[in-house]
């Protein structure tokens, strides 16, 4: 008989403790909410592709659509087209300086000559100086016409530079018209369509990364002691006007100062008229929407 009552008494002290879980008040309450970021287009244009949904799962950098860049392809082509035309006037140093270098081993070839003639008597000095006063005009040639080819080929490279690097900005401008998502995480709102002219900073659409939600609760003075950075929290997440889920956060950030209590809040102390934030972090199992109520639970 004893054993049949313990049996009736204990499911009727789980149900009570349930019932006080799930309508009992909370320490603090507050919504749900997302790291949410604004995408604005880079690029002015016609939006040529943008077949995404609101709802739809996005990962980051993935390709989302592009605005027309026919006038950036036309404009590349013709710089590099410009790039190759001034390759082609590069000089050939060693082919313009070997006719000098070839004149000078001849003379020196000669001079040698004419030093043995003189040696043996058979040509006069005069002869040997003026292939000396050749040689010497010869060299001075050949500097100066390497001096003058290499400083012309170090334009032309300069000039092939310059025009590089507007190709590389041309790049970074057609990279920039493709339309991608910084972040993983949900489409929230679509603010363009394909067939829409694009400017340079026009929002494109919001993204929100909904793995992580943050439950911005507001406490008062006397719950400060309470809560510190880092401190996992129970989270109750309210689904519906009777059906609530039970989470774990951690505390990722309290207010350095206080507020006035917002007018959708309700803390736990109607009097509190300042009031501290604090967001809880909660990993997200699908279930919690922006815009949620939920509380949370510190007493000890």
């Amino acid at each position: 008989m004893l054993r049949n009552k313990l049996f009736l008494i204990v499911p009727v002290f789980l149900l009570l403790v349930s019932c006080h879980s799930k309508n009992g008040t909370s320490d603090a309450s507050g919504t749900f909410e997302a790291t949410e970021v604004i995408v604005s287009a880079q690029a002015t244009g016609t939006i040529l592709n943008f077949k995404v949904e609101e709802g739809q799962d996005l990962k980051a950098g993935a390709n989302l659509g592009f605005i027309d860049t026919i006038q950036l392809d036309l404009r590349k082509k013709q710089l590099q087209a410009t790039i190759q035309a001034s390759q082609t006037r590069k000089p050939d140093v060693e082919v313009q300086l070997a006719a000098l270098e070839q004149q000078i081993a001849t003379a020196r070839s000669e001079k040698h000559r004419v030093e043995n003639l003189v040696k043996a008597n058979a040509a006069n000095q005069k002869q040997l100086d003026d292939l000396n006063a050749q040689i010497e005009v010869l060299a001075k040639q050949l500097v100066a016409t390497r001096t003058t080819l290499e400083s012309s080929t170090s334009g032309i490279n300069k000039e092939s530079s310059a025009l590089k690097i507007q190709v590389d900005q041309i790049n970074d401008q057609l990279r920039r018209s493709y339309i991608s998502s910084p972040i993983d995480g949900t489409l929230l709102v679509k603010y363009a369509e394909t067939g829409e002219l694009a400017i340079q900073g026009k929002t494109l659409f919001k993204v929100a990364d909904m793995s992580q939600m943050i439950l911005r609760v507001y406490i008062t003075a006397d719950q400060l002691s309470k809560l510190k950075l880092g401190q996992t929290v129970d989270v109750n997440a309210e689904l519906g006007s009777t059906d609530n889920k039970a989470y774990k956060g951690t505390v990722t950030w309290i207010s350095a100062k206080s507020e006035f209590t917002p007018k959708t809040i309700q803390t736990r102390d109607e009097r509190a008229n300042l009031v501290y934030a604090v967001k809880v972090t909660v990993k997200n199992d699908g279930i919690l929407k922006i815009g949620m109520y939920g509380g949370i639970h510190f007493s000890k």
